[in-house]
């Protein structure tokens, strides 16, 4: 799998239009959905490729991220022309993102395409590391492609345009990555003021936050091993995700792996000793900042079976990342369905619901 060049933008405008000018495409699309268009569209009034683009816009949110949509995008790429030789710039959050790629991937057998990630959960993940896909049979991310973009250009200016909800929601994958790196950005990231944003700063953390996921995804590409380390929390987040859309109750992305985390910082700390006072420290973070995700008991065995269909499984195994401390991974550790249990009731006790 190829390399994709990220690239920590000074001026967006001025950068993409002189990354394009003379390119040999014969059609550049731009795919947006109603959010982004409306919101981060106006923002690249300036760019010549961008306004001479064709534009195809789909409906908002995760809920949106399905085969219906993604034949909508393939169709309006048909209908419009595009060839083997277009480029498709995909605008918006991890939903566009996602959908966007999977739909270059595949359209034609593959077309190029760009990342321009508009919310911080895209910057800092779902943009980088060419995962693509869609939502299917009311599980998250149950059908895509390893298909990395041509290039992902990140922007933070886009991020004065989020609310407070969508900047947790990206927060909590740096978090992530914090816990998976080293204590300096870990600790960076518990003491940084939420309230007041220094977007200054905030753009330097996200270029930390980034490399993090570069440099494990240029090491294993394809998720044969240390790549895993990415999926901490993921393995019970995405179980939540799917409980919540089942419930009619979507939640977004970050804040069910957030609530994740909490529960597999728990399995970290019984099963491969990490540090209590940190695990309890990232789980105030997430109290203070993130509310609670509410289930009870009679919610176990179906969170249970989620978790037995997430894709990182392989026969009746249930796998985890966990850490022995602060940046020391252990990839493919597995819980029996008694500790599963236990664990959910720790969530439960811990976060009040």
């Amino acid at each position: 799998m190829k390399q994709q060049d990220v690239i920590l933008c000074n001026d967006l405008t001025t950068e993409l239009a002189a990354a394009l000018q003379g390119s040999s495409y014969d059609k550049i699309f731009l795919l947006t959905d109603a959010h982004t268009h409306q919101l981060c569209r106006p923002l690249l009034k300036d760019v010549s490729v961008i306004v001479s683009a064709v534009e195809i816009i789909i409906k908002a949110d995760d809920i949106n991220k399905t085969l219906d949509s993604l034949a909508d995008v393939w169709m309006s790429l048909s209908r419009m022309g595009a060839t083997r030789h277009s480029l498709l710039i995909n605008l918006g959050g991890g939903m566009v993102t996602d959908l966007g790629g999977f739909a270059a991937a595949t359209f034609k057998r593959g077309i190029d395409y760009i990342n321009i990630p508009t919310t911080l959960l895209a910057m800092v993940d779902a943009a980088v590391g060419g995962k693509t896909g869609i939502n299917f049979n009311g599980l998250k991310n149950e059908v895509g492609a390893f298909a990395p973009a041509m290039s992902v250009w990140l922007e933070t200016e886009f991020l004065r345009t989020l609310d407070r909800e969508n900047f947790f929601s990206g927060y909590a994958e740096m978090l992530k990555h914090g816990l998976i790196s080293n204590k300096e950005h870990w600790v960076e990231l518990l003491q940084f003021d939420t309230h007041q944003i220094d977007y200054a700063r905030l753009k330097t953390m996200v270029g930390t936050s980034v490399s993090v996921k570069e440099q494990i995804v240029i090491e294993d590409p394809k998720e044969h091993g240390i790549r895993k380390a990415l999926n901490l929390g993921h393995t019970v987040g995405h179980a939540f995700e799917s409980l919540a859309l089942a419930q009619n109750r979507p939640v977004l992305h970050g804040y069910a792996v957030a609530w994740g985390m909490v529960c597999e910082l728990y399995l970290s700390h019984i099963k491969s000793g990490f540090p209590k006072d940190k695990m309890r420290q990232t789980i105030q973070f997430i109290k203070d900042n993130y509310g609670v995700f509410t289930f009870d008991c009679k919610n176990y065995e179906q969170l249970y079976e989620l978790m037995l269909h997430d894709k990182k499984n392989c026969a009746e195994t249930i796998n985890f990342t966990l850490l022995k401390d602060i940046g020391e991974i252990c990839i493919d550790q597995t819980a029996d369905k008694e500790t599963i249990f236990e664990m959910l009731d720790f969530y439960r006790e811990c976060m009040g619901c």
